[in-house]
């Protein structure tokens, strides 16, 4: 009996776990137009340092969701401009992360989620798309490393 209860939280628990939040969410989640893109950039830039951080976090996971699609379309010169969007938004948060960032917390799930997508868009990517996506998963990495000990530092 406790072989089984142990075979059931190391096999279903994770299973289930892998499959609910991302499956779901992919589902139902609502990608931004180049209208909205465009706003919350605008937004982005005139926010107060400590809003910024979260708000560039939601410019580059919206971009990865787009860059994603784009090459499942097979339009790589898009998702490679795409793609330097988003390297261009790590930087900016890479550039922001502050001690009273608000939603620190909630902008380094999203960063993680952005990575996680940016994981499996290399998947079935081309040879020639790996190296920028390779390049920006690290500097994404990067980026979530420094938000996560602002994160601990509170």
């Amino acid at each position: 009996m406790r072989f089984v209860r142990l075979i059931l939280l190391t096999v279903a628990a994770p299973t289930v776990l892998a499959l609910s939040p991302s499956s779901a969410q992919a589902a139902t989640e609502k990608f931004l137009d180049s209208q909205q893109i465009a706003a919350l950039e605008t937004r982005a830039a005139q926010a107060a340092p400590k809003e910024q951080c979260f708000l560039y976090a939601e410019l580059a996971h919206s971009m990865a969701e787009i860059a994603g699609q784009q090459l499942n379309a097979g339009d790589e010169r898009d998702a490679a401009e795409s793609i330097r969007a988003v390297q261009r938004y790590a930087d900016k948060i890479h550039m922001n992360v502050a001690d009273d960032a608000r939603k620190l917390k909630n902008a380094e799930i999203l960063m993680r989620q952005t990575a996680f997508r940016l994981k499996a868009i290399m998947l079935d990517a081309s040879l020639d798309d790996r190296p920028s996506l390779e390049s920006t998963l690290k500097q994404l990495d990067k980026v979530e490393s420094e938000m996560m000990l602002q994160v601990f530092r509170h």
